[in-house]
């Protein structure tokens, strides 16, 4: 066991937690101030020095991060320590924008993989499970977090990275696979495969640990359900230091954020006002023991609320509600907010698999939106008219959104299968320039 298994700091009573978050803060500041000129010059521009931050009570002083300014300093602006210290970085994928770049001491790699640790024993494993990483490997975080985590619980760790199902199932069987990390996106593809294929009685999943994409609570049953296991939710970003900033427990109830080593804030997106507990707003967190790239009130744009509800587990640490979608994933189609997640609710709970995709365009002035499905195998095989089916996608679409949306339900196997993290917005309006 490494020091990741600390009962003792999961449990501690709240008002001594946030006595060792305020100790870390200050101590962070300081930190942060005498090294990063970035921090230095933005903390001066807010009249604060670092002796004006003496506890969490404080925080809310600290001007936000965005990942704006993560860019602008790309590579080594916010880099806190000489490039000579550091032994790793980890990246986003630059899908809209430049990248971003995480850099890590060997201590920030220890304690990143400490949280994974937690995550994976909160999820029931233990040295004695063979645990299959199919997250991607490289420079997304998912696959080095996780193998990390992994190893310091001791169990059996398959490295499989993404793709190369048939391999996958096969590793699956032959060694006996118990816990499997990787997309929600691409479980669902497996547990597909795995059905399909007649392998469901062969494999030994008994939980699995998804993250890094969006999913809907109809899409956790039907993972469930297709491979036989418990799903649970692990929460992360790389400019924070990639998966196992919080995660869910068996009460499956929200996710734990690891206190100790990240503070949350939720705030108004428009305004920036810290917002109570309970209520919805945008995502902040601070890291107070990252050394090589801290972030202090970064702005993760994700949506969600937090509480400190008892939770059956012991855990004392705060709980952050899954994401409910992105304060930039957000589109607006015929002046109306739609969410991806809202689309997906409609299709699952009509019985169809995550299997989609929604584009949407513009024809002149006017914005369209289209919804590409499949049907199920099973679906397929019933006396069902596809237009009865589009069009009753379509009325629980508008009963949703307000708008109408243009469906087309096409046949099993039609849509690409994600092997990573799953596209399923295709907005052509930004493709145009002007």
């Amino acid at each position: 066991m490494g020091n990741y298994y600390q009962p003792e700091i999961e449990t501690m009573p709240v008002e001594q937690l946030k006595e060792l978050q305020s100790k870390r803060l200050v101590e962070q500041v300081q930190y942060v101030y005498d090294r990063v000129p970035f921090y230095k010059k933005r903390m001066q521009e807010a009249g604060l020095e670092p002796g004006d931050i003496k506890g969490i009570e404080d925080l809310h002083k600290l001007p936000f991060i965005t990942k704006d300014d993560l860019r602008d300093e790309y590579p080594y602006g916010l880099l806190a320590v000489p490039l000579s210290e550091c032994v790793r970085i980890q990246s986003t994928s630059g899908t809209t924008g430049r990248r971003v770049v995480a850099f890590y001491t060997q201590g920030d790699v220890d304690i990143w993989e400490e949280c994974c640790a937690r995550a994976i024993m909160a999820a029931g494993g233990t040295k004695e499970d063979v645990c299959h990483v199919a997250y991607g490997y490289g420079l997304f975080t998912g696959g080095p977090g996780l193998n990390g985590g992994s190893h310091k619980v001791g169990c059996l760790t398959l490295p499989m990275s993404s793709g190369n199902t048939e391999r996958q199932i096969q590793f699956m069987e032959d060694l006996g696979s118990t816990i499997l990390c990787c997309t929600p996106s691409y479980a669902a593809n497996l547990g597909e495969v795995i059905n399909e294929g007649g392998h469901r009685d062969k494999i030994k999943l008994k939980a699995g640990i998804f993250g890094a994409e969006p999913r809907t609570e109809e899409m956790r049953h039907n993972i469930e359900e297709s491979l036989g296991i418990k799903a649970y939710d692990i929460y992360g970003l790389t400019e924070i230091s990639g998966p196992g900033v919080s995660f869910e427990c068996e009460e499956q109830n929200g996710m734990h954020i690891q206190e100790d080593h990240f503070i949350p804030e939720i705030i108004n997106p428009e305004t920036g006002e810290v917002l109570p507990e309970g209520e919805v707003g945008e995502l902040v967190f601070t890291c107070i023991t990252k050394k090589a790239f801290p972030l202090l009130r970064y702005r993760t744009r994700d949506l969600c609320y937090l509480t400190r509800k008892k939770c059956s587990c012991g855990r004392t640490h705060i709980r952050m509600h899954k994401p409910m979608g992105r304060s930039d994933d957000m589109m607006v189609v015929k002046g109306v907010n739609v969410w991806p997640s809202q689309i997906e609710a409609v299709l699952l709970k009509q019985g169809y698999q995550a299997n989609y995709q929604i584009v949407v365009d513009r024809v002149g002035n006017n914005d369209t939106i289209e919804v590409q499905v499949e049907m199920t195998p099973e679906m397929a095989k019933e006396n069902v008219a596809v237009p009865e089916r589009e069009k009753k996608i379509v009325h629980g679409l508008k009963s949703m959104l307000g708008i109408k949306v243009n469906v087309s339900v096409l046949e099993p196997k039609t849509i690409a299968r994600s092997e990573g993290k799953a596209v399923r917005v295709l907005d052509k309006r930004n493709l145009y320039t002007k």
